[in-house]
C-alpha cells in the first residue's frame, strides 16, 4: 500500500487519522475547501435521519476529524460515542487518507474559479485570532506543540477583488501546505478522478447540486444503500436548499460554537457560481488562466471540473 501523502496546514493536519477506527458503514466526506462541504454534510444527514429536524448541529453530527481547532482525543471520543452511521468531514486529498474496507468516500467539487471568490468570502469572515487559540488549546490538550503561525501578510497588499483571486490562482506553495489554491484544489479533486470507477469512491459537482438536487440527493443515497419512502423526499429537498440552511444557520454553518465566524449567517452570503466573470473580463485574462490550470491536471478532468 503507497505511503499517505501529508497535509498540514495552519488548519487542519491528516497525521490526525492516525488511530482512528473505522466503521464498515462509515462515510467520508472529502472536499476541496469551499466546494460545497457543509452542502453535502447536510444531504447526507437528511438522508440518514430522513427529517429536516436533525438531532443535533451538523458540524457535532459531522466532526471535521483533522481540523486542529478541537483535540484530537476530543473528536475521536465524540465518534466513538455515535450510534448513527456516521459522516465525516476532511479538507484531506484521498492520497492523504487511511482507506478503509466498506467505507465509502465522496468527493465534491466545483469550478476552481468560483472557489476563488468564495475563499474571498470565507477569509474576510474568520476571527483569525480566536481560530489561533483555539489551535493552541486543542494542542496543549492532546500534549503537542501548538501548530506554528503565519506571518500576517503585508499591510499594503493589494486587497482588490481581482488581485485576491489572481494571488490564489499564482500560489506555487506546496500543495500540502496549502489550505486553498489553484493547485491544490485541482489536485485534491483528481485524487479522487483517478480513483473514480472504485466502488468506494462517489464524485459530486456542486453545478450537479445546483441544476438537479433531487436527482442528485437520489443518487447519493442509491450510493450509501439508503431507502429513503417516496412521501419524505419533498421535506428532504427543501430543508437542502440553500434558503432553508441559511435560515438555520445555526445549526447547519460548521463550527457555530466555536466563535471564529465573525457573522454566522455570511458563511452562506451566496452561491457565487458563475461571479468569475466579473474577474475574467476579456480574453487576455481568461486565457492567462486557461494557461496556468491547463499545467495543473489532465483535460479531461478540467472540462468536467470548470462548469458553474
Amino acid at each position: 500500500m503507497p505511503e499517505r501523502e501529508v497535509f498540514s496546514t495552519i488548519v487542519y493536519d491528516n497525521s490526525r487519522w492516525e488511530g482512528f477506527e473505522f466503521r464498515p458503514d462509515d462515510i467520508v466526506i472529502s472536499t476541496p475547501p469551499k466546494c460545497g462541504t457543509t452542502w453535502t454534510q447536510m444531504i447526507v444527514a437528511l438522508l440518514l435521519f430522513q427529517t429536516p429536524d436533525l438531532p443535533a448541529p451538523l458540524a457535532k453530527l459531522s466532526p471535521w476529524l483533522d481540523m486542529r481547532t478541537r483535540s484530537r482525543k476530543e473528536v475521536f471520543a465524540d465518534l466513538a460515542a455515535q450510534t448513527h452511521r456516521r459522516f465525516i468531514k476532511t479538507h484531506t486529498p484521498l492520497s492523504g487518507l487511511p482507506v478503509a474496507e466498506g467505507v465509502t468516500y465522496i468527493c465534491v467539487a466545483r469550478d476552481p474559479r468560483d472557489v476563488a471568490l468564495s475563499m474571498s468570502d470565507h477569509m474576510s469572515n474568520l476571527d483569525f485570532g480566536r481560530m489561533i487559540a483555539l489551535n493552541a488549546a486543542a494542542a496543549e490538550a492532546d500534549g503537542l506543540d501548538a501548530p506554528p503561525v503565519p506571518m500576517p501578510p503585508p499591510t499594503d497588499l493589494d486587497q482588490s477583488p481581482q488581485a485576491q483571486f489572481w494571488r490564489w490562482v499564482l500560489d506555487d506553495s506546496p500543495v500540502g501546505a496549502a489550505s486553498s489554491s489553484l493547485p491544490r484544489t485541482v489536485g485534491h479533486v483528481q485524487t479522487f478522478w483517478d480513483e473514480r470507477d472504485r466502488e468506494h469512491v462517489v464524485l459530486v459537482h456542486y453545478q450537479d447540486l445546483k441544476d438537479d438536487l433531487e436527482g442528485e440527493m437520489r443518487r447519493l443515497a442509491d450510493r450509501l444503500g439508503i431507502g429513503v419512502p417516496e412521501d419524505r423526499w419533498p421535506a428532504l429537498v427543501h430543508a437542502a436548499g440553500f434558503e432553508s440552511m441559511r435560515r438555520q444557520a445555526s445549526i447547519t454553518a460548521p463550527n457555530t460554537d466555536a466563535g471564529f465566524w465573525l457573522d454566522t449567517t455570511a458563511f452562506f452570503r451566496r452561491g457565487r457560481s458563475g461571479a468569475w466573470r466579473e474577474i475574467l473580463r476579456n480574453d487576455v485574462e481568461i486565457r492567462r488562466y486557461q494557461e496556468r490550470v491547463a499545467t495543473l491536471g489532465p483535460p479531461d478532468l478540467l472540462e468536467w471540473l470548470h462548469r458553474s
